[in-house]
């Protein structure tokens, strides 16, 4: 929750940049050059300068999904869709999710594989740690940091640069310095405005050892309840689609009262050729 929520770490681009320019990554060892600095980390190191444990799932299944049974696979499926009845493992919308799901199923995309693409369908490796985080396991997340940095930095193809704001602070760390950063933006952060379009209500609770947290807890069944995502996507799009058949209408409404004048010109330019007095 610490790392996740320090809105004051910000983002190097530059620096960012230079990191994936120089990247390499031999059999879980990263290394790289940033400003003049040789960098270089293993999922120990990562997880001591994150301040994050680096145990547990480190499976990176897009590359290991042989290590999955098929039985689980589809229980994962199952779950997340909520279909009991498929028959084969496949890729869940996030619209057929629970609320839960769906927001645990966001910050796994942002922050724990984080990607530009794809983000309305979660593949089997989102299924796992929506389903690890669910249930409360631990995930070893500097190892899956480092396999998907070798996955971008191993590619030919053009990809996003991903862990900006985790990279800085490694970046810090090693003594780079920095000469601009960006700041978290209010669109990355986790909010109450979030939660409520998930479909859950704010609640009292009891203070924690970090300060005051207050839980959210689902809504079921409260006419109170704030409408979900869904149903205000679903809603945009009704008036989307009734704002452009209104558009339509005016437009065949221009359309034929244009065609009338110029048929009215055109008789009366006949009249007038027929009788030019």
């Amino acid at each position: 929750m610490e790392l996740f929520t320090n809105t004051q770490l910000g983002c190097s681009v530059a620096k960012l940049a230079e990191f994936y320019a120089n990247c390499s990554v031999t059999k879980g060892v990263v290394t790289s050059e940033v400003g003049g600095k040789k960098i270089g980390f293993d999922a120990p190191n990562l997880g001591e300068i994150l301040g994050v444990p680096a145990t547990e799932f480190d499976v990176y299944i897009r590359e290991d999904k042989p290590v999955l049974s098929q039985a689980l696979l589809l229980e994962l499926s199952q779950k997340l869709s909520q279909e009991i009845g498929l028959q084969t493992p496949q890729s869940v919308k996030k619209g057929d999710m629970s609320s839960l799901h769906q927001t645990i199923f966001w910050f796994v995309i942002k922050n724990i594989i984080p990607r530009g693409q794809g983000r309305n369908m979660a593949d089997a490796m989102d299924q796992c740690f929506i389903n690890l985080i669910d249930r409360e396991e631990q995930i070893n997340l500097p190892a899956i940091m480092i396999r998907h940095i070798a996955r971008i930095a191993n590619t030919s193809r053009e990809d996003d640069l991903r862990y900006g704001f985790l990279l800085t602070h490694v970046f810090e760390h090693f003594g780079v310095k920095l000469q601009k950063k960006v700041g978290l933006q209010a669109i990355d952060d986790i909010g109450i405005s979030t939660l409520m379009g998930y479909g859950y209500t704010l609640v009292e609770g009891p203070a924690t050892e970090q300060g005051v947290r207050t839980p959210f807890t689902p809504i079921s069944g409260s006419s109170s309840a704030q409408p979900s995502i869904e149903t205000v996507l679903h809603d945009q799009a009704k008036l989307k689609s009734e704002l452009s058949e209104v558009k339509e209408a005016v437009a065949e409404e221009k359309a034929l009262n244009a065609k009338r004048h110029e048929d009215l010109l055109a008789l009366l330019s006949a009249l007038f050729q027929a009788n030019p007095s």
